[in-house]
């Protein structure tokens, strides 16, 4: 069996737990935000993926556990003004050396709730996007939903615009818990949603599950896990509750003066996803990485995260969201009133802070983000780093084999079942000795 580290905390607090991104977030500055000037005056790279990521801060109701920047207060007129500058920022870009003339391999709207918008919003937002830089050989266009959003009509419309990968944010299939964590949507909403979606031919449907949401309980969690297996989508996402800094839980966590969060601790979170792997895995859908089981590997792919993973390019357009360009990082303005304001100037970029990754923690950042998927191949990085993981990771891999986590032979390194159970807590050991520790942004 595993081991655990004497001093984790079994409780679940405050804090940031997944990785989603390396070096960390607390180490990108403001200082460096242009050098994306430089970077897009490069010509374009032949043999990089561009990826478009939008985001649409917009929502119905704050989630208690959310820490994305959202708007559950704008006006008609304030989200047509906020496109507007989304476009032009698209725009922007699209005429610098970097990204003109580039087509986009993947397209990602996130949120906030993209589903928030019109159907007469989402077009006019689509048809601009898509004149600026192409998405017609596009490999994947994944739009996140809120299901309480899906009128017929507006899933008519995501539909015609292109979208591949529908998905929704359905957390839960309980009304009790769902209300108690904020969540907008009902169970009822689900379901008349979802009917239509699999009627009008999504190529593939994700539904979003969370392990440790306030008032979750076994019983519960059975019953949510074996509901998601009745609908039969292609694929499904399940997360792990975790409390950031600005979310609802921790401000009144903070207030009454309470050190853990209400919510199920590490071990029963761990618990409840590895029974849901299993009840997935019995009724034919493979694990395919420490947080998604698909129904046909080799048909449903996930090309945002991959390509991601993989070093690809990633135009992000909006308020404070996440790019990546030629190895620099980036992050927008955080919030919509300063975005705004640069767009407004003519030219400037509404880059809020960066940071340009070396050789070598591009090495890093592909190889830890890639062991959430439950294997690296070691010929991988040899061919596109020249680095022996071997020799770089050894000590770490070495020691997680030991303690049960990993297997490995010449060829590939494997996270098992319990390893993928925890992979986030376990691939800090691989940072660089000034990144170690700080997971928070």
């Amino acid at each position: 069996m595993p081991t655990e580290t004497a001093t984790e905390d079994k409780k679940t607090t405050v804090g940031n737990y997944f990785v989603s991104n390396y070096p960390p977030f607390a180490y990108w500055q403001k200082e460096q935000a242009a050098k994306a000037e430089a970077i897009l005056k490069r010509p374009a790279p032949s043999d990089t993926p561009l990826g478009v990521y939008f985001h649409v801060p917009f929502c119905r109701k704050r989630c208690h556990f959310c820490y994305f920047r959202v708007y559950t207060d704008k006006k008609a007129s304030e989200i047509n003004d906020y496109l507007d500058a989304g476009l032009a920022e698209l725009e922007r870009y699209a005429s610098r050396p970097y990204i003109q003339g580039r087509k986009a391999d993947f397209v990602y709207f996130g949120g906030g709730t993209p589903s928030y918008l019109s159907e007469k919003q989402l077009a006019r937002l689509t048809s601009a996007m898509k004149a600026a830089i192409p998405w017609d050989e596009a490999r994947e266009v994944a739009f996140e939903a809120e299901p309480g959003t899906l009128r017929e009509k507006k899933l008519d419309a995501i539909r015609d615009m292109g979208v591949t990968r529908l998905s929704m944010g359905i957390e839960n299939f309980d009304d009790h818990i769902l209300g108690l964590n904020g969540r907008a949507h009902r169970s009822r909403e689900i379901f008349r949603a979802y009917e239509y979606a699999k009627k009008i031919g999504f190529p593939q449907i994700n539904i979003d599950l969370i392990a440790g949401m306030i008032d979750e309980t076994d019983e519960n969690w059975a019953k949510t896990v074996q509901q998601a297996i009745d609908l039969d989508p292609e694929c499904v996402t399940i997360y792990q509750m975790e409390i950031p800094y600005n979310t609802t839980i921790y401000k009144q966590m903070k207030e009454s003066g309470q050190i853990t969060a209400p919510v199920a601790d590490w071990d029963t979170k761990r618990k409840w996803v590895k029974y849901a792997f299993e009840q997935f895995e019995a009724a034919g859908y493979t694990v395919t990485s420490g947080y998604t089981v698909v129904k046909n590997p080799k048909k449903v792919q996930f090309v945002y995260r991959d390509a991601l993973w993989g070093g690809a390019d990633l135009l992000a357009l909006g308020v404070a969201s996440f790019g990546h360009l030629a190895g620099l990082h980036y992050q927008n303005q955080a919030n919509v009133d300063p975005y705004m304001e640069l767009i407004e100037r003519g030219d400037e970029l509404p880059i809020f802070r960066a940071y340009e990754t070396n050789r070598e923690e591009q090495l890093i950042r592909e190889f830890i983000l890639q062991l959430k998927l439950g294997k690296v191949e070691r010929a991988y990085f040899e061919r596109k780093f020249g680095v022996s993981v071997a020799e770089k990771f050894g000590h770490v891999t070495d020691r997680f084999v030991a303690e049960g986590y990993f297997e490995q032979d010449e060829k590939e390194i494997r996270v098992n079942r319990d390893g993928l159970l925890e992979v986030d807590r376990l691939l800090h050991d691989y940072f660089l000795p000034q990144h170690i520790g700080d997971r928070y942004v």
